[in-house]
C-alpha cells in the first residue's frame, strides 16, 4: 500500500514563491565596495531573479547549462542564487581567491556557458579570459564609475531589462542539478559538487532546526563565509525559506566592518571561520570599550576546529560559538555541536569540553568512525576514518570517474578526516589523515596541538606540522603568531603544553612568525608551511 500524498516537487522556485507569497516585506542589508550600506526586501529579490531567470532564458540559456558568478557576497549574487535554478540552468560560483590557472582550470572543467561579475573583479576575469570560453558575460556595475565594459562584456542591468515579465518556471524535477561547488584542491585538484534541487531544499529544512543554525523568520543572519564557499553554506536558501533577515557584508570581512554590521543591523547569528572569529575577538580585547554588541550572538563556526579558548573567550563578549563540521561534498551541513539537556548539570568545564567537538549528525545525515573496514568502540578514545552519508552529501564528483575511490562499497563517502566518537555520537576530529604527525610509530594529533597552544593568553594562531626526522621520522613544529605587544618563548609554550600532553608529545620546536598561510577560504595551508620548513634542521 502506498502513501496518498502529492507528489510535490522539492525545487528552487517553491523557495522563490514562498518568499514572494510569506516574507515580500523582509528586508536584507549588504555593503558595497564603497562602505555604504544598501538595503533591499524579499519583493526585490523576488522580481529581480524571475527576471534574471526569464532573461538568461531570453539568451539562449537551456536547462542544465552553467551560470558561472564571481562576486562577493551581496544582493545581486542572492539574485544568481534563486534565478538561475529557477530558469533550469545551473549555479557555479568561482572562487575568487583562486590562483588564475586554477580558476581557468575549474571554468572550463565545469564547461561553464555564462558569466555574471563584479566590476571590482574585472581584473581578474582578464587573467583568465585567454584560457576560458564564456558565451556571454554580465557585469555588475557598483562603483557607478562610468569606465567603458572590456570588449565582449555587457552590463547586467542591461541583461535584466530584456524580460518582459512573462514566464513560466520550466519542468524542474527535484533530481535535476541546481547549483556546483568546487572542493578547495587541497589535495590534487579541484573537484566539482554538484547539488540537486532536492538536496538544498531538504538541507534549508535542516538549517531551520533548532538544533542545528536555528534560523527562523525572527533572526537576522549575517553571511560572512563567502558565497561562493561550499554552496553559501546553504544560508541564502535557508534565509529565504524561513524570511530570515540576510546581512551580507561585500567584500569587507575585516573585524571592525564586520563589528559595525553586528551591532548596526542587531545581528543574531553570524557564520564563518575560526579566523574571523580570532579576528573579531583580537579588535574587541584591543579596544575593550568601542564594542557594545546590542544583543547576544550565535557564532556559527566551521571551516576548522575552534580552539576551547577561542570559545570560551567569545562567551564573555555575548558571542557564543557552535561549532560544525561539514564539506562542500556535504553541501556543507554534516555535524552541529550544542550542548544537549542531559549535559546541563555538567560542570562549566566539561560543557566547554563538548562545546569544543565537531557535534553530533544533522537529521537524515549518518555517521561512522571505522578502521579495517568495521565500526570503532563509541568511546570518544578509539579513532578511525570518518564517512558519512544522507540526502545532502554528493554520490559522484562531476566528470571525474577517476575519484570514485572517495566512496566505500555501501555508498559511504570517505571525508579523509580521521575522528573519534562517543556514545551520545558526538565526533572529535583528530585531524586530517594527512595532517597526523608520525613519530616514533605513534600518532600524533596537530589538531589537539593547535588548540591548545592557541589557549595559552600570548597566542593569537598556531599550526603545527610534522617534519622529517632522523630518528623518530616525524616530529610536530609549531608556527605561532603571537597576539599584538603579547611576548611568548618557546620554552613557556612548551611548559604551557606539558601540563596536557605527554613529553613525546610536545613540539621540538616553535617558530614564530607574522603570518599563517592559508587557503583560499581561511583555513591553514599546511601544505605551504610543510614546503617551507621541508629543509629543517633539528638540534
Amino acid at each position: 500500500m502506498r502513501g496518498l500524498m502529492m507528489d510535490f516537487p522539492l525545487t528552487i522556485p517553491t523557495l522563490l514563491e514562498r518568499a514572494r507569497n510569506e516574507f515580500n516585506s523582509v528586508e536584507g542589508v549588504w555593503r558595497c565596495p564603497d562602505k555604504s550600506v544598501n538595503r533591499y526586501t524579499f519583493k526585490d529579490v523576488y522580481r529581480r531573479s524571475r527576471a534574471l531567470a526569464e532573461a538568461l532564458t531570453r539568451a539562449g540559456m537551456k536547462k542544465g547549462d552553467r551560470v558561472a558568478t564571481l562576486m562577493w557576497n551581496h544582493d545581486t549574487h542572492l539574485e544568481a542564487y534563486l534565478g538561475v535554478p529557477s530558469a533550469g540552468g545551473v549555479l557555479h560560483t568561482l572562487n575568487l581567491r583562486l590562483h588564475a590557472s586554477e580558476l581557468a582550470f575549474i571554468v572550463n572543467h565545469a564547461d561553464d556557458r555564462f558569466l555574471i561579475v563584479d566590476d571590482v573583479l574585472l581584473p581578474l576575469l582578464e587573467s583568465i579570459r585567454r584560457e576560458t570560453h564564456f558565451e556571454r558575460i554580465f557585469v555588475v556595475r557598483y562603483r557607478n564609475c562610468g569606465d567603458p565594459l572590456p570588449a565582449g562584456c555587457e552590463e547586467y542591468e542591461t541583461l535584466l531589462a530584456t524580460a518582459t515579465g512573462d514566464f513560466l518556471y520550466p519542468a524542474i524535477d527535484e533530481n535535476d542539478a541546481a547549483a556546483m561547488c568546487f572542493t578547495s584542491g587541497t589535495t590534487g585538484r579541484p573537484k566539482g559538487v554538484v547539488y540537486s534541487h532536492r538536496s538544498i531544499v531538504l538541507h534549508s529544512f535542516a538549517e531551520a532546526s533548532k538544533d542545528t543554525f536555528g534560523i527562523g523568520h525572527d533572526e537576522i543572519v549575517m553571511l560572512i563565509a563567502p558565497m561562493f564557499h561550499a554552496n553559501g553554506w546553504g544560508i541564502p536558501f535557508s534565509s529565504v525559506l524561513t524570511g530570515a533577515k540576510l546581512v551580507l557584508p561585500g567584500p569587507y570581512v575585516d573585524a571592525e566592518s564586520l563589528l559595525q554590521l553586528m551591532i548596526s543591523e542587531k545581528v543574531s547569528i553570524a557564520c564563518g571561520v575560526p579566523t574571523v572569529w580570532i579576528g573579531v575577538l583580537d579588535e574587541i580585547e584591543r579596544n575593550p570599550g568601542k564594542w557594545k554588541l546590542p544583543r547576544e550572538i550565535g557564532a556559527m563556526c566551521g571551516g576548522a576546529a575552534p580552539p576551547e579558548g577561542l570559545i570560551r573567550a567569545l562567551d564573555q563578549h555575548g558571542i557564543h560559538v557552535v561549532h560544525l563540521w561539514g564539506m562542500t561534498e556535504t553541501s556543507p551541513l554534516a555535524t552541529t555541536c550544542r550542548v544537549r539537556s542531559h549535559m546541563n548539570d555538567w560542570t562549566e568545564d566539561q560543557q566547554y569540553k563538548v562545546r569544543a567537538r565537531q557535534g553530533s549528525a544533522a537529521p537524515f545525515v549518518e555517521l561512522r568512525v571505522t578502521r579495517d573496514g568495521r565500526e570503532v568502540p563509541r568511546d570518544a578514545e578509539t579513532a578511525g576514518d570518518l564517512e558519512v552519508r544522507g540526502p545532502w552529501v554528493s554520490s559522484s564528483y562531476y566528470n571525474a570517474p577517476e575519484e570514485q575511490n572517495r566512496w566505500t562499497a555501501d555508498g559511504w563517502f570517505r571525508t579523509g578526516d580521521v575522528a573519534t566518537m562517543d556514545v551520545d555520537g558526538y565526533i572529535k576530529l583528530v585531524d586530517r589523515s594527512k595532517d597526523l604527525i608520525k613519530s616514533g610509530g605513534e600518532w600524533i594529533s596537530s589538531v589537539d596541538l593547535e588548540n591548545a597552544v592557541m589557549g595559552h593568553p600570548a597566542v593569537k594562531e598556531a599550526a603545527v606540522i610534522g617534519v622529517a626526522h632522523p630518528k623518530w621520522s616525524e616530529r610536530p613544529l609549531a608556527v605561532v603568531v603571537l597576539k599584538q605587544g603579547a611576548t611568548a618563548t618557546s620554552d613557556e609554550l612548551r611548559e604551557y603544553l606539558a601540563a596536557r600532553f605527554a613529553k613525546w608529545q610536545l613540539p621540538d620546536a616553535f617558530v614564530f612568525s607574522d603570518v599563517i598561510p592559508r587557503t583560499s577560504v581561511g583555513k591553514f595551508l599546511k601544505s605551504k608551511l610543510r614546503e617551507q620548513y621541508s629543509d629543517w634542521k633539528w638540534e
